[in-house]
Parts: C-alpha cells; structure tokens; sequence
C-alpha cells in the first residue's frame, strides 16, 4: 500500500521524531516510525497519528523500510553509528532540522554553540519582539524546528540548533548563522573532537553571499572555521569583534552604543558575550538599536543557569545545573571567588581534568553521580573532596564546608542521567533542598544580585 505523495520514515519518536511523523502525515505520506531506543513508545501515540509503529526491527527489516521509502528522516538522539547510515540503496538520511528547513515560509536565525546557544537564542526572539518584529522560537530549545515553521509563515524563525542535529543536515541555509563558541562536548555521541566541530561548522555550509555569518572572535576554532564561510562574516568578542565591549558598554561595528554595560542585569564575562552575539544577530534580522537595550536591560537569565538561589547565613547557593561540560563550569567559576562546587553526573565522554584550572577557586568539592571518582581524581590533589550518594547528602556536606562569603555552586559539569530525567529536575531538586534549609530556620540574607558584589565580582 502507497499514498500518493509516497512513503517515509522516521527513525525515533521523541519530540523531534513525532514532529517529522506528524508534518509527513499531514502531507499525505504513508509514514512509519522505527524506535529502538530502550524505552518503549506507546503503540497508541503511532496510532493516533496514523503512523504504523514498528520497534526494534532486525537489519533486514531495517533496509527494506529505508529502500521502500522516499524520506528516511533521523531523529537528534540516534548516534552516527546507528544500522540506518550503513544501509545503501536508499534515500539519504536527514534530520528534523533539514526537514523543517525545506519547508520554511520565513528566514531562520540559528545559533550554536557548545555553551550559551539557549540564552542566546531566547535573547535573539526578545530582542526581534521587542523591535516589532515577529518571531518565533523553537529547534533545539524546546519546540521542534518541524512544528515551528508549520505556523511561521512571515517574521523571522529563531532556532536554536545542536551538533546532533546539524550533523544530519545538508541543505540548512539559516540566514543568519550564529557560532557562539567551541569546547569538548558530546563524545559520547561524536565519534571524535573532530566529528564535532565539523558538524557545529555545518551552520555555515550551505549559506550565501546573501547570508551572514557570526563568530566568535576570540575563539581560536570558530574564527578559523568562519574564514571558510561564504556568507558576510560578522564578529562579536568582549576585546575585539564588529559587536564588542567598551568601558561605556556593549558597542555596534559603527561605534553605535547598544546599552549601558550599568543597565544589564546578567554581566559576567560569558553572559556578555552571549549578550553581544544576541545583538548581532538580532540586528542582521531587522532589530534595531532600541529593541536590542530593551531586551537586555528586561532580561533576568534563565533557569538553571548561574541562578541565585538564595543566601542563607552569609553564603550563596548558585543552580548552575545546565553546565554539563568542564568549560561550561570553569565559565561560573571564573565570576567567583570561594567555591564550595558540587559536580558530577554522568560523564559525556570528557576529561574532567581541565577542572583543575579553576581549582585556585575552590574551598572544597562535593562529588556526586557516576562521574564522582573521576571528579575526585581531577581535583583531591588541591581541593578537599567529599562524595555525596545523593543530592540531599552533597548539599549538607556543602553547607558544612562552606564559610560565610563563599559560594556552594551546583555545576556539575556532566550529564543528569544517573539520578535525573533532565538537568532541570537535577537544577530543582538542589533548589528545594537549599531552600528547606532556609525554612529550617537559618538566618537569610535576602538580596538581589546581578551587577556585581563589594569585591567586584558578579553573582548572577
């Protein structure tokens, strides 16, 4: 049996996965969706969207399904060393990225980045409403890229895009292409550092004379890979770039003030950067100058990300739950002084290592998750170490170390799969255990912090 707009596949049914079935479906394709992850998608979800179901297939059954087919689409989460790659004779395999890009009524605005690509990107969309123009938000950041574009048919779509789902594209032409930064991420996933960076440079492959790359000045990587780009390169960095940073604020390429650095509300160094490539994405779209201060002087973070907590008997307990790699973490540590740091999870196949130079920050470490003896290792030669078999275990043993003026930083540097569905549900569970100290009575210092403290460090 055959439709008449013929036959697809979708190889995984999470979210992005259930986003291509149900586009392909509503286009009059005969679909069917393969899962062999090792939960169990419930027959009932297929069914309902009209979609046969067919799990954990044999690598026969496999090739007949991507042989019979005019779409093989891949979801995100299925590894580059999955059965469908090695099969010939069929379609070339794409992700949900490429198939939402070849749909597309709107230009698309894409960041990527090994740090920061969520907060850029929901700056990039404030910044665009702010300025009256539309935008819509999705990919990586939540709502498939699939059912975004199905709705956006005028303004500018904002997308934030990962390796995973770059790595499957080979069309993508964003109009705007944004590159935040590079560090070791993901090789639980990448076969290499190389497959990685190559797949964050896909951004930039198909792009045009028409179209505008933005990099990272001042990373060695991006800037190296954005000499090859084909569209009008466009910089941001804090000491140099077209977008940087003076002692009035943060500057446009023509010396234009965009806002007073005394206005923002999120001034570490990284959340600088992010702000500046915010502003040159935003910009190119069709922001304009106020639209851009607008959004950046309303912006207070977002969750899970260097957020205060609370301060209780003088110390400051920091969510930084998102910061799943080491770089990610030595970029938190850099805006403090006294650490109390609980870190660990599940490694993403990185060196915990480079932890070590953020250790002249630390006052001690509390090691949590399967990555605990690893995190030991990194960092028992100059910090004390403690390992916590829970979270309710790794925030008293924080607390104890910790003297008043210090900081107790959640940043794990890893992965939550161990103990949590998500590194949200990691990020809350620390929450509401520092904030059942302070309803157990312990004097609380309440205080917004966001510019800076008396020592002349941020606190977020």
């Amino acid at each position: 049996m055959s439709s008449a707009k013929g036959v697809a596949l979708v190889v995984g049914f999470g979210a992005s996965g259930a986003a291509a079935a149900r586009r392909l479906r509503e286009e009059g394709y005969e679909v069917t969706v393969v899962d062999d992850g090792p939960g169990e998608p419930a027959p009932g979800d297929a069914a309902a969207m009209g979609v046969a179901l067919v799990k954990h297939p044999s690598l026969q059954r496999l090739a007949e399904l991507v042989r019979g087919a005019q779409e093989v689409v891949v979801s995100p989460g299925v590894p580059p060393h999955h059965r469908v790659f090695s099969i010939s004779g069929g379609p070339r395999p794409v992700g949900e990225v490429e198939l939402a890009w070849r749909r597309a009524k709107a230009p698309i605005v894409a960041i990527t980045g090994t740090n920061g690509k969520t907060t850029v990107a929901t700056l990039v969309a404030r910044m665009l409403a702010c300025s009256g123009v539309e935008a819509a938000l999705g990919g990586n950041i939540g709502t498939p890229l699939t059912d975004v574009v199905a709705k956006a048919v005028s303004g500018v779509i904002v997308a934030e895009v990962s390796s995973f789902q770059l790595a499957l594209t080979s069309s993508f032409r964003p109009k705007v292409g944004v590159w935040l930064n590079l560090a070791e991420d993901h090789l639980d996933w990448h076969p290499d550092l190389e497959h990685y960076v190559g797949a964050k440079a896909r951004i930039w492959r198909s792009q045009g004379p028409s179209d505008v790359a933005i990099a990272n000045q001042e990373d060695p990587v991006v800037i190296e890979r954005a000499r090859s780009a084909r569209g009008r390169l466009v910089t941001f960095g804090l000491r140099s770039g077209d977008y940087h940073l003076s002692s009035d604020g943060l500057m446009s390429p023509d010396g234009t003030l965009i806002v007073e650095r005394t206005r923002i509300r999120r001034d570490m160094a990284f959340e600088l950067s992010n702000a500046l490539a915010a502003c040159a994405a935003s910009l190119e779209a069709g922001a304009s100058i106020d639209g851009c201060r607008e959004a950046l002087e309303s912006f207070d973070g977002l969750e899970h990300r260097v957020e205060l907590v609370r301060e209780i008997d003088g110390v400051r307990y920091v969510d930084d739950s998102k910061a799943t790699t080491p770089a990610a973490v030595l970029a938190a540590l850099d805006d403090f002084y006294s650490v109390v740091l609980i870190a660990g999870g599940r490694n993403k196949g990185l060196s915990m290592a480079a932890l070590q130079r953020g250790s002249e920050r630390l006052r001690g470490v509390v090691a949590i998750g399967e990555a605990a003896a690893e995190i030991e290792e990194a960092l028992g030669a100059s910090s004390p170490v403690t390992i916590a078999q829970s979270m309710s275990a790794a925030v008293a043993a924080a607390s104890a170390m910790a003297h008043p003026g210090d900081t107790v930083l959640l940043s794990p540097g890893c992965a939550s799969f161990d103990w949590y569905r998500s590194y949200a549900d990691r990020g809350d569970d620390f929450k509401r255990l520092v904030n059942a100290i302070g309803a157990r009575g312990a004097s609380e210092t309440p205080r917004v912090v966001s510019c800076g403290d008396s020592r002349g460090r941020g606190t977020r």
